[in-house]
C-alpha cells in the first residue's frame, strides 16, 4: 500500500459490542483504564405526542475511535522533543517510546484524546495502526478482531473513493481541526445537521 492510510468505519451496522477495543487492549497489554480503541455510545431523542398517543422519536449508535493518523496532527506540533512521527511511506502518526519525556502535551493537544499516559513506563503511548502487522501483511487488529465487520482500512483515497469523504458524525471533534485519515458510513441518526 501507498499513500496515506486511513481507518473506514461503517457506523450503521455497529452493535457497540466493544471487541475491537478489547482485541487492541490484548494485543498491546494495556492496563485498566487505557484503551487505544475506544466504543462510545450516543443516544437521544424525544417524543411527540399526538392526542393520547405518545410517539418516541429516540437513537442510539456507536463511535469506534482510535488515533485517527491525522493528515495534520495536533499531537506532533505540541510535542517539545518530537517524540511523535508521521511515517513517510503510509503516513502513520507514532510515538518514539525513547525520545517522549510523558510531558501529556500531546494528549491536550488531540481533540481525539487518542495518545495515553502509560504510569508503568512514564511515557505517552497511542494507537501505531499495528505496524508490526501491516509489516507482516496482516490488518491492525482491531479490523481482524470485529465481528461485525464493520472496521476496515486501506489508502484514504481509495476509502474516500468507495464510501464518500465523511469523517465527521455527532459525538466526534471537527474533523477540519487535524483533518483526520478516517471514512464513516454514518448511522442515519448520526449525521450533523
Amino acid at each position: 500500500m501507498c499513500g496515506q492510510l486511513a481507518f473506514y468505519f461503517e457506523q450503521k451496522n455497529c452493535t457497540g459490542c466493544n471487541t475491537c477495543s478489547i482485541a487492541c487492549k490484548d494485543k498491546n497489554n494495556l492496563e485498566v483504564g487505557q484503551n487505544f480503541r475506544r466504543v462510545y455510545e450516543v443516544s437521544g431523542g424525544n417524543y411527540t405526542k399526538r392526542g393520547r398517543a405518545i410517539i418516541p422519536n429516540v437513537y442510539a449508535f456507536w463511535i469506534s475511535s482510535s488515533c485517527n493518523h491525522c493528515i495534520d496532527p495536533a499531537c506532533i506540533k505540541n510535542c517539545p522533543v518530537g517524540a511523535i512521527k508521521k511515517r513517510k511511506k503510509d503516513g502513520i502518526v507514532y510515538i518514539c517510546e525513547d525520545i517522549c519525556i510523558g510531558c501529556c502535551n500531546c494528549i491536550k493537544a488531540c481533540p481525539y484524546k487518542a495518545p495515553q499516559y502509560d504510569a508503568r513506563v512514564k511515557k505517552v503511548r497511542k494507537c501505531d495502526f499495528c505496524m508490526d502487522l501491516l509489516d507482516e501483511g496482516k490488518p491492525p487488529v482491531c479490523v481482524a478482531a470485529c465481528p461485525m465487520r464493520v472496521l476496515d482500512y486501506g489508502p484514504l483515497n481509495l476509502l474516500t473513493e468507495k464510501y464518500g469523504n465523511a469523517c465527521e458524525v455527532k459525538g466526534m471533534p471537527e474533523g477540519s481541526i487535524t483533518k483526520p485519515a478516517l471514512v464513516i458510513t454514518p448511522h442515519k441518526d448520526a449525521l450533523k445537521t
